[in-house]
């Protein structure tokens, strides 16, 4: 689309973004911001920060507005001092994005009385905090009462989840996509620097370290074998999977920590397959799996009844296993390092799955759609409500 240079000027609410920290959900952010730019759109992202420093981050997808975050409970992250920045934010905004779940962004929405039309992208459900979640209970209600749209990212959540279930009506299904174009492209050199530490040939796990990731299941599965797994990433419970590795005396895993962009390439160019054998439903869609298809590498998760079993497709571009099954997942494995003509055949059809679904451009296409549907709403809500009036 050739731009016209009138903007829809679009606000992204989440509790963390680039640079402070790396994970899918960022990213899903940064493509949506970025995929949406050719249809005349100017992002900007409303975030926290332990450390604020520069209070505006200028990246280029968005400006990035940090406010200082004030404490975290219960996994959500609160500022006590952040909600006028947000009102400004809002005032400049013509949409306002949110990415559930956050609590303090359902309540800044009721404290700043927004008005402006309102998207929330419905990541997934809220599954451990059980007793906390009746306490929000009324606050999310009224926030995704009140919101205008919501976006699933997969038919598979929107067909599972009985949130999504109660406000069916205004649902709408958004796949989440990948601008392969804004990924570095890896020189013979590095390549070869990160062979010389890794190898090749190695399964690889990408991702924050949390408890629902599946990593212990991961680890269990390749004691006594000789496969080999490469985990990137760190998180909550990093500490115990050493010490869980070094407990089961395996030599046959690398903890690498963070990585920068181009070694992740590397890493994904490398392996053999991308594993991700998530067993919560926190995990609702995988977008290291997403990255895999986009790489050409066959794909290993678990069944959870998410967007993880839309991006891979059992037995077409890699294996389904059921979940916390580490004998299923060792098989699985096992399968694709054995037969490298499987791999790679399983890995040509991930890339075809990606460039038929999960494109950064077509993700971008629909956003941008969404978004002007929704200000010809308000322009025609605002028209009949002052026709009234005269």
């Amino acid at each position: 689309m050739i731009a016209t240079g009138i903007l829809m000027k679009v606000l992204h609410v989440y509790r963390t973004y680039f640079p402070d920290t790396q994970g899918g959900l960022e990213e899903v952010i940064r493509q949506i911001c970025r995929n949406t730019k050719c249809h005349d759109v100017e992002s900007r992202v409303f975030t926290l920060s332990p450390q604020p420093g520069q209070s505006v981050v200028s990246r280029k997808e968005a400006d990035v507005y940090r406010f200082n975050r004030t404490f975290e409970i219960a996994s959500c992250s609160v500022s006590i001092n952040a909600l006028s920045g947000f009102k400004q934010l809002v005032e400049w905004a013509d949409i306002v994005h949110y990415h559930f779940p956050w609590p303090f962004a359902d309540l800044l929405h009721l404290l700043g009385q927004v008005k402006k039309p309102s998207i929330v992208t419905y990541h997934s459900d809220i599954v451990r905090q059980k007793g906390w979640l009746t306490l929000y209970r009324p606050l999310k209600q009224y926030f995704l009462t009140h919101v205008d749209c919501i976006v699933s990212t997969s038919p598979n959540y929107f067909a599972t989840s009985d949130v999504l279930g109660t406000f069916s009506e205004k649902v709408e299904i958004i796949p989440i996509g990948l601008d392969d174009a804004s990924y570095p492209v890896v020189d013979t050199e590095q390549l070869e620097s990160v062979r010389a530490h890794c190898g090749e040939g190695f399964f690889l796990f990408i991702g924050v370290l949390r408890y629902y990731k599946g990593l212990r299941i991961l680890l269990e599965a390749i004691k006594n074998t000789a496969l080999r797994v490469v985990i990137v990433g760190s998180g909550p419970i990093e500490n115990e999977l050493r010490q869980q590795a070094s407990e089961l005396g395996l030599e046959n895993v690398q903890f690498l920590g963070y990585v920068s962009d181009e070694e992740k390439v590397a890493l994904i160019q490398l392996s053999r397959a991308i594993v991700f054998p998530s067993y919560l439903r926190s995990e609702a869609f995988g977008v290291t799996l997403l990255e895999g298809a986009m790489f050409g590498k066959p794909l290993i998760s678990a069944e959870i009844g998410t967007g993880t079993s839309y991006v891979n497709s059992d037995k077409e571009t890699g294996f389904v296993v059921p979940p916390s099954d580490s004998r299923r997942l060792r098989e699985a494995m096992e399968k694709l390092d054995q037969d490298e003509k499987l791999a790679k055949r399983m890995g040509q059809a991930a890339r075809e799955r990606y460039e038929k679904l999960f494109t950064g451009k077509r993700m971008g296409e629909q956003y941008a759609q969404l978004y002007k549907k929704l200000l010809a709403e308000a322009v025609y809500a605002k028209s009949e409500a002052q026709s009234k009036i005269i």
